[in-house]
């Protein structure tokens, strides 16, 4: 595929944290990132992905700069590449109501890292914050903008979650979740105020729970 050559360097750009890695002698480097903290359904997914030395994707950037057709394509290169390597975690809304949301985004960002098919020697994760893990690993403040494998990272949680919460809605056809994908939309509320909730509403969130406990308190 042709690049431009601002689209090399700017590729190239996203790359040094990488680089720098590899300078110091790591190999195989993993970006890992999540998709759905923010959602008052569905799951909380995290990818982790480790990119070839060199690669250089046409438009590979943070999922969220991306149009639903973009990170479709990309999320297919990424996935048939054979030299790209990457593993999924997927945590359920009612673990995310048992444990927080927080704690939940650092399980599934276990589970991607520990789902590679090949065990990475460092990891690069989005993020300030720092899941327990055995693997040397660094947080980058807005790394989906600023690391290449984790910008690929970012675009295999959010396409996964995306076609969940699609397949979700066949289940559950009355809340929307194919428009909004569980977030708290005008429409999403509306529906919430006049269905309630189903299984896959994260009863712990607002204003779910305030919904279920003025139900509570009505019986």
């Amino acid at each position: 595929m042709f690049l431009s050559v601002q689209e090399q360097f700017r590729l190239q750009q996203m790359s040094l944290y990488e680089k720098q890695l590899r300078m110091q002698g790591y190999q195989m480097i993993a970006g890992v990132d999540e998709a759905g903290r923010g959602p008052l359904a569905g799951p909380v997914v995290a990818a982790a992905c480790i990119l070839p030395e060199q690669f250089l994707l046409n438009r590979l950037d943070d999922s969220k700069k991306l149009s639903v057709h973009q990170r479709d394509s990309l999320y297919e290169a990424l996935i048939h590449h054979p030299g790209v390597f990457y593993g999924i975690g997927i945590v359920e809304p009612v673990d995310i109501d048992r444990i927080n949301i927080l704690q939940a985004t650092f399980l599934a960002m276990q589970q991607s890292v520990f789902a590679l098919p090949k065990l990475p020697d460092y990891l690069l994760i989005d993020g300030n914050q720092l899941p327990k893990i055995s693997i040397p690993a660094k947080v980058v403040v807005k790394g989906d903008s600023l690391s290449l494998s984790i910008a690929a990272a970012s675009i295999l949680a959010k396409v996964t979650r995306d076609r969940i919460l699609e397949a979700l809605d066949l289940e559950y056809p009355l809340y929307g979740f194919k428009k909004h994908k569980g977030y708290g939309t005008a429409d999403h509320l509306k529906a919430l105020a006049l269905y309630g909730p189903c299984k896959i509403h994260r009863k712990s969130f607002e204003p779910i729970k305030s919904l279920l406990d003025r139900l509570s308190s009505a019986m």
